[in-house]
């Protein structure tokens, strides 16, 4: 398996299935057009932000999404990992593991001293991150009326 950033058609690759990935992301709660995947990336892309992705071969089997963000209360700059996906007929191979290794590795030799993720409760990924050594932060609840 390599990981690396993608070429010019591997990233419209996974720009086609970034929909999925962020509908399994948010557990089924979240059907987003392309249109609104790209409303939500074109930004972040803008911003510095990019991917890597794995593959083996021709394979496209996944990728994560790296970049900055800022601290709203101290204004500090800090990594961020965006998206993570590897898509279904891929999963349980360990490839979620070395896509964040590598993004951890990118962003500490970008310079930052903390990344920074989010995360759908109930979402499997959290043991994987717990694993890492992420830890919560924040919670965001939410109540229907």
């Amino acid at each position: 398996m390599e990981i690396r950033k993608p070429n010019d058609s591997e990233y419209k690759k996974v720009l086609s299935l970034s929909p999925q990935a962020l509908f399994d992301g948010t557990l089924g709660e979240v059907k987003p057009s392309d249109d609104k995947v790209k409303q939500l990336i074109d930004p972040l892309l803008k911003k510095g932000s990019y991917y890597l992705i794995a593959t083996e071969g021709d394979d496209l089997m996944g990728w994560i999404l790296i970049g900055t963000s800022k601290d709203p209360f101290t204004e500090e700059t800090y990594g961020f990992i965006y998206e993570l996906f590897v898509r279904e007929e891929f999963r349980g191979n360990g490839i979620s593991k070395r896509l964040m290794e590598t993004g951890i590795n990118h962003l500490k030799q970008d310079g930052y001293s903390e990344i920074r993720l989010s995360v759908y409760a109930g979402n499997q990924a959290i043991k994987l991150y717990e694993k890492l050594g992420f830890k919560n932060r924040t919670i965001t609840m939410s109540m229907p009326i």
